[in-house]
C-alpha cells in the first residue's frame, strides 16, 4: 500500500487547506480547521495510529506523512509562523503553545519580515502627490494674503504647513493607500482650481491677454539662496521616512510600502535611497563655488571632521537597541550595522572619489560603479555572500557574516550618492531667468523617464530591484525617481512663481523671490509688506525641517522607541493608530519649528 498522501490524511479534497508559502489571511482559520479535524478523530483511529505493530491478518498500518504547513499569526495576514505537523497532526508542543507564547518582540520582528513590496507605478504616484501638496499650500498662502485678514504669526503658518503637507501624507500612508491615484488626481483638480482663482484676481496685467501675460514671466529673473525644490524634496523624503518608520509597525500601514525582503519595490526602501540622494544635492562640494583644485585637501580634511557625529549616533543608536531589546529586521543591514554606519562607509569614500574625479564626471563614477558592482553579483560569489554568508549557511558568525548586507550594499548607496552630486552640481547652475529653469525640469524629466525604461530592461534581462543588495537595478530605481520628484517640484515652483507675478506684494516661504517687477520692470515691489511682517513670513515648516534635518530625523527615531515601548501596536484599531501618528508628527515638526525660532543649531 502506498504511503496516504498529506491532503487524505487531513480529510481535505481541495489545495486551499495546505499553505507551504506565505498564505492569505484566512490562514490561521486553516489552521484551527485542521487542528479540529485532527482532534476530532475516535479514540479507536488514535489507538489504531498509535500501536507499533499491526495485527494479525491485517494491513499494516503505515505512519502518517510529515508535512510543513505555514499559517499566519497576525490576524491581516502579514507575519509567517511555521507550524510542523506530525503523527496527529497537531503541531509539536501543542498542550505548550499557551504558556509559550511568542515575544512581543518576536512578532513585530515578524510582522515586517519577508514582504515583497508594490508596483513602481503606485510609488511614482505617492511621490508625486506631496509635490502637488506644497504647490496648493502656496496657492492657499497667496489667496490667503490677497483676499482674507488672517494674521500670518508663525503659528498659523506652522498649522496651515501641517495640515496641507504632514495629515495628508499621513492618510496616504495608511486609510487612504489604496487610493493614491484618485489622491493625486484631486489635488491636481483643486490646484487647478485655485490657480484660476489667483488668475480671476490678479493684481498685475489685469487687462492683458494670458499670452503676454506668460511672455513677460517668461524673462522675469528670480533670485534665491538656495532651490527651493532641492529643500522640499529633502523635506518630503524626511517626512516619509518618519511617518513610516512608525506607521510601520500598526496593521493599518500597507504591508506592501514596507522594506522588501529580497526583491521588489517597497516605498520605504525609496526613503533611504531619497535620502541619500538629497543629501548628495546639498553636500560641500557642490555647494562651495570656490571648490578648486587647490582647495580639495582641505575640504577633504573638513567634510572627513564633520562625520564624526555619524560615528556618535551609529554607535550610540546600537548600544540602546541592544541593551534594551528593541525590535531588529537583521536582513536589513545586519545584526551591528545600521544606516548611520552606511552613510559614513558611503562619505568617505565619495571624498576621495570627489578629490581624484572631476566633479562634473560624477555620473560617469556613479554609472561605472554601479556597472562594475552588479557584474561582481553576477560573475563572483559575492551575491552568495549577501544572501548566505561565507559558508553558504546563512551563519552569523563572525564581524563580516553578521553585517554582510550593510557593509557590501554601501557601493549601491555610493553609486546613488554620486548621482545626486551630479544632480545637485546641474541644478545649483547659475540661472536666473524663468526660461532656463524650464529647460532644467524638462532635462530632468527625460532623464527620469529615459532611466525608468532603462530600469524595465535591467529588471527583464539582468536582475530585478533588490534593495538587500542595493544591486544596478535599485540605483536606477532610486535616481529615476528622485530625478521624477525634483522635476516636479521644479515645475511646481515655477507655476508658484507665476502666481506670485501676477499678484503683487505676495509672498510664499520657501519659493523663488521675483526681482524685476511686473509693472516697473525694477526691483520688485516688497515694500508693500513691513519688513518685520516679511521675515516673519519667510518662517515656515518646510524651511524649518530642512534647516533642522538632523534634529528631526533624531526625534522621529527617539520618540518611534519611546511610543513603540509603551503601545502595543500590533493590536491598535484604525482610529488609535492615526491618532498616535498624527500626535507623532505633530511633536515632532513643533518642537523642530521652536528650535529653528530659537536657533539652536546642530551642525556637522
Amino acid at each position: 500500500m502506498d504511503r496516504p498522501t498529506a491532503r487524505e490524511h487531513l480529510g481535505c479534497t481541495s489545495p486551499k487547506w495546505i499553505r507551504t508559502g506565505v498564505g492569505s489571511p484566512r490562514s490561521v482559520g486553516t489552521g484551527a480547521i485542521l487542528r479540529g479535524r485532527a482532534e476530532s478523530a475516535s479514540p479507536e483511529e488514535q489507538a489504531a495510529s498509535r500501536q507499533p505493530e499491526a495485527q494479525p491478518g491485517r494491513r499494516k498500518r503505515l505512519a502518517p506523512a510529515r508535512v510543513v504547513l505555514r499559517v499566519l499569526w497576525d490576524p491581516r495576514g502579514t507575519a509567517p509562523v511555521d507550524y510542523l505537523l506530525s503523527g496527529d497532526l497537531t503541531p509539536p508542543g501543542a498542550r505548550e503553545v499557551k504558556k509559550k507564547k511568542m515575544s512581543q518582540k518576536q512578532m513585530k520582528e515578524a510582522f515586517v519580515s519577508n514582504l515583497n513590496g508594490t508596483s513602481v507605478l503606485e510609488i511614482t504616484e505617492g511621490l508625486c502627490f506631496p509635490a502637488f501638496c506644497v504647490l496648493c499650500r502656496g496657492f492657499l498662502i497667496i489667496l490667503s494674503q490677497h483676499s482674507c485678514s488672517i494674521s500670518h504669526t508663525w503659528k498659523t503658518r506652522f498649522f496651515i504647513d501641517f495640515v496641507v503637507l504632514i495629515l495628508p501624507l499621513v492618510a496616504t500612508l495608511t486609510i487612504l493607500s489604496s487610493f493614491i491615484f484618485l489622491e493625486l488626481l484631486t489635488v491636481i483638480i483643486f490646484g487647478a482650481g485655485l490657480l484660476y482663482q489667483i488668475y480671476q484676481r490678479r493684481t498685475c496685467y489685469a487687462r492683458v491677454p494670458v499670452q503676454k501675460i506668460l511672455g513677460k514671466f517668461l524673462t522675469v529673473s528670480v533670485e534665491s539662496e538656495y532651490i527651493p525644490a532641492i529643500s522640499c524634496f529633502r523635506v518630503i523624503t524626511s517626512v516619509f521616512t518618519a511617518i513610516a518608520i512608525l506607521a510601520v509597525d500598526f496593521p493599518v500601514f500597507p504591508r506592501r510600502f514596507a522594506k522588501t525582503e529580497l526583491y521588489g519595490t517597497g516605498a520605504m526602501d525609496f526613503g533611504v535611497g531619497g535620502f541619500v540622494f538629497g543629501t548628495a544635492m546639498v553636500c560641500l562640494e557642490v555647494r562651495r563655488k570656490d571648490y578648486i583644485k587647490g582647495s580639495r585637501f582641505y575640504y577633504f580634511t573638513k567634510s572627513l571632521y564633520a562625520v564624526w557625529p555619524l560615528v556618535f549616533l551609529g554607535i550610540g543608536r546600537l548600544v540602546i537597541i541592544k541593551s534594551i531589546g528593541y525590535q531588529e529586521h537583521i536582513t536589513e543591514y545586519g545584526v551591528h550595522w545600521n544606516f548611520f554606519f552606511t552613510m559614513i562607509v558611503v562619505r568617505m569614500i565619495t571624498l576621495l572619489l570627489l578629490i581624484i574625479f572631476p566633479l562634473n564626471k560624477s555620473w560617469i563614477v556613479a554609472l561605472s560603479i554601479s556597472i562594475l558592482y552588479q557584474l561582481a553579483l553576477d560573475f563572483t560569489p559575492l551575491k552568495r555572500l549577501i544572501l548566505y554568508g561565507t559558508d553558504g549557511s546563512g551563519t552569523r558568525v563572525g564581524l563580516l557574516n553578521a553585517n554582510r548586507e550593510g557593509v557590501i550594499s554601501s557601493l549601491g548607496y555610493v553609486a546613488i550618492y554620486m548621482a545626486g552630486v551630479q544632480t545637485g552640481l546641474y541644478v545649483h547652475k547659475n540661472r536666473s531667468h524663468i526660461k532656463d529653469l524650464i529647460k532644467v525640469a524638462c532635462c530632468l524629466l527625460l532623464a527620469a523617464i529615459s532611466l525608468f525604461i532603462s530600469l524595465y530592461v535591467v529588471q527583464v534581462n539582468v536582475e530585478a530591484v533588490s534593495r538587500r543588495m542595493a544591486n544596478l537595478a535599485f540605483c536606477i530605481w532610486i535616481v529615476a525617481s528622485s530625478l521624477i520628484l525634483l522635476s516636479i517640484l521644479l515645475l511646481g515652483d515655477i507655476i508658484l512663481s507665476f502666481a506670485k507675478f501676477i499678484i503683487k506684494g505676495a509672498l510664499v516661504p520657501c519659493s523663488w523671490k521675483l526681482i524685476q517687477s511686473p509693472v516697473t520692470n525694477k526691483k520688485y515691489s516688497e515694500s508693500l509688506v513691513p519688513e518685520a511682517e516679511r521675515k516673519e513670513l519667510s518662517l515656515c515648516l518646510i524651511i524649518a525641517l530642512n534647516r533642522k534635518q538632523l534634529i528631526f530625523f533624531l526625534l522621529s527615531n527617539i520618540t518611534t522607541g519611546l511610543i513603540n515601548l509603551m503601545v502595543d501596536t500590533l493590536h491598535s484599531s484604525t482610529l488609535w493608530a492615526l491618532f498616535v501618528l498624527s500626535l507623532y508628527m505633530f511633536t515632532n515638526c513643533l518642537i523642530t519649528s521652536v528650535l529653528y525660532l530659537q536657533d539652536k543649531t546642530i551642525k556637522f
